[in-house]
């Protein structure tokens, strides 16, 4: 099993719907089975679940001091992929989280309070040498400030190229359980998040290939 643990040191950078996001389209591309872990006090994930139609993604409520009793249950039950929804802040709690993860997940909203919030959060996750992406998060099309956003996160990490524009589709597919890609009318948001997951689903394969290495290497000797 695999997970992705979504951090960020601010609240605000619409964390929890990316969370459900990344989860459902996984779970439609073929990566599942799938299950969404809200480890956030506010429960703000595990609402939007209990209002969906559909079984798939599976989701539990959990908390950080468990999270990895409850990460190797869902391994023994055969999920495949977990997604973490973390509370905000860069705590000891928040820490062990990052040490169960396989990639760690950094939505950033393009804004200079967020901008500076990273190193902290870029910090924590290379003392633990975990892998990271960021995601340029609630952006507005028009403003300045959304390119130049990436160039920034770009010197502290690897930027992911899809940009997950703030529009009201977002907002109204997830009152009733929904994503943007499951709305009868197709979206741009939809693509967004598409081309979100092919790149994440990328760099999780080289994660893996990576850490079948070393027993390749035992195999061979």
């Amino acid at each position: 099993m695999q997970v992705i643990v979504l951090l960020s040191q601010k609240g605000g950078s619409g964390k929890t719907t990316l969370a459900g996001h990344i989860g459902v389209e996984a779970e439609r591309r073929g990566a599942g089975p799938v299950a969404l872990l809200d480890a956030d006090p506010q429960e703000s994930l595990a609402d939007w679940w209990i209002t969906r139609e559909a079984e798939a993604p599976a989701c539990a409520q959990t908390a950080l001091w468990r999270l990895g009793d409850d990460l190797r249950k869902l391994e023994d039950q055969g999920i495949r992929l977990a997604v973490v929804d973390t509370p905000p802040g860069v705590t000891a709690t928040v820490r062990s989280a990052v040490e169960h993860a396989d990639f760690v997940v950094v939505p950033v909203k393009p804004s200079p309070h967020d901008l500076r919030a990273v190193a902290r959060t870029v910090t924590l996750v290379e003392d633990i040498g975990k892998p990271l992406v960021f995601v340029v998060n609630c952006a507005s099309s028009w403003a300045k400030i959304t390119p130049n956003t990436a160039i920034a996160l770009s010197q502290h990490g690897s930027v992911a190229p899809a940009v997950i524009h703030q529009r009201a589709d977002f907002a109204t597919s997830m009152i009733d359980g929904r994503t943007v890609m499951e709305i009868p009318r197709r979206s741009r948001s939809a693509d967004e998040i598409e081309e979100l997951w092919g790149h994440l689903a990328s760099r999780l394969d080289r994660v893996h290939r990576t850490s079948l290495a070393p027993l390749r290497e035992v195999a061979y000797a």
